[in-house]
């Protein structure tokens, strides 16, 4: 793997490692800066291992047993076992065939081998902290694992000592209670004892980002947990500002995203030609992971309609009325919406993998949900980034992912506090 060295130049990178790390979204974005360089990324998920891993191939040369090495397919609740490796047998039985032995033997400290680590990067899962999931799982407060997750974060962050971290995660994260104690809190005090200095929990309201903000043509709020340990000198606020100095004033739409990817039109009668059923015919030269999913003739209808009266400027009982009408029904939501060519998009989210009622192309003609290329070109992802795994799994992965352009640009942004030569 690339060993935080631009050779070509003779310039020293910062070092990074990224946990949670998904499909790349933050390892993608702090890659585009050129001032970083990945040692390790932690997934437990196979479809996001293996996209990652080839992407590091694919576009930043790294030979395929590095990769291996560096993308690390592990649960990491199991944090003394990542860390220290020796993995168990329990561990090897689950992830050992997927995993490069130096990494079960040694764990991180062995890829680390010593080298400074500079910044620790991730986002925990966040659907324990939505709060459309906690409006379906009542309970999930209480009972979900995932809310703590972010313990096994600042183990490793105390293990590496990095001078900064950046911790990713929904707007709902400030009102989350697990445990009928705010996990802001929580978070608060687990970082202060291993002598990281991050916001009070009363002012994490000030570190949320819109994704817009820097260029990426979709309207997604996170919250931006930075860290900064104590001994460092290093002004906390001061670095909020240095990211803050990234945002653009030019905001991308749906329009610059997707305008330029061919078009699909309704079949007259579904085809079954392939072996699955297809509602959809496209136009121009194919692109990879830009084929719509099937869609049945009344949702069809339902699209032309939708968009063909601009239903999405309308108010909300006015939608919930024509979405009844349409559909026969008395629900009080309306479960259609399609994006609009000169605004940014909605964000992007996981549940695209059951279905894109709720991204509607924005050309009635069309009539159609969103394809996997085109979520990813609203996520800020280059077109030339390949995702492994199902239709169905590429939707959520991506849904999960952060935008690799918004994570370019709070890499910009902290690398002024980290000694880069470059």
């Amino acid at each position: 793997m690339p060993l935080i060295k631009d050779i070509k130049f003779g310039m020293q990178k910062l070092s990074y490692i990224d946990l949670f790390a998904g499909c790349g979204g933050l390892s993608e974005g702090f890659a585009q800066s050129g001032l970083f360089d990945g040692i390790a990324h932690v997934e437990w998920e196979l479809p996001m291992v293996n996209t990652l891993r080839n992407r590091l191939v694919e576009k930043w040369g790294y030979a395929a047993e590095n990769a291996k090495k560096s993308v690390i397919h592990f649960d990491i609740q199991k944090s003394d076992e990542l860390l220290n490796g020796k993995w168990s047998e329990e561990s090897r039985a689950i992830f050992g065939q997927s995993n490069h032995e130096d990494v079960m033997a040694q764990g991180l400290h062995g890829l680390v081998q010593g080298r400074s680590v500079d910044v620790v990067i991730g986002g925990p899962p966040c659907q324990a902290y939505s709060i459309a999931g906690r409006a379906q799982d009542k309970n999930s407060m209480k009972d979900d694992y995932r809310n703590y997750l972010f313990e096994s974060f600042v183990k490793v962050v105390d293990a590496f000592q990095p001078k900064l971290f950046v911790f990713e995660n929904v707007p709902g994260i400030l009102s989350a209670k697990p445990g009928d104690k705010p996990v802001i809190e929580r978070i608060f005090e687990a970082f202060s004892e291993i002598g990281y200095e991050i916001k009070a929990p009363e002012k994490l309201k000030e570190a949320q980002y819109t994704a817009s903000d820097f260029g990426v043509p979709q309207k997604r709020n996170r919250i931006i947990i930075i860290g900064v340990r104590k001994d460092t000198g290093i002004d906390l606020e001061t670095v909020y500002q240095a990211v803050d100095a990234e945002k653009t004033h030019e905001i991308k739409t749906v329009r610059d995203a997707i305008a330029g990817l061919p078009a699909f039109y309704p079949l007259k009668e579904v085809s079954r030609a392939t072996g699955r059923k297809v509602s959809h015919q496209g136009t121009g030269t194919a692109v990879p992971l830009h084929q719509p999913r099937y869609h049945n003739a009344d949702d069809i209808q339902i699209f032309q309609q939708w968009v063909g009266k601009n239903m999405n400027r309308l108010p909300n009982e006015e939608k919930i009325s024509f979405y009844n009408q349409l559909k026969g029904k008395t629900s009080r939501h309306a479960k259609y919406r399609s994006l609009d060519w000169d605004l940014p998009s909605p964000t992007i989210v996981a549940h695209l993998y059951k279905d894109g009622l709720m991204f509607i192309h924005p050309d009635a003609e069309q009539a159609r949900s969103i394809t996997v290329r085109e979520a990813a070109l609203l996520q800020s992802f280059p077109q030339d980034y390949t995702f492994c795994g199902s239709s169905g799994y590429c939707y959520k992965m991506i849904g999960n992912a952060v935008p690799p352009l918004m994570a370019e640009k709070i890499a910009t942004g902290i690398s002024k506090f980290l000694g880069t030569s470059i």
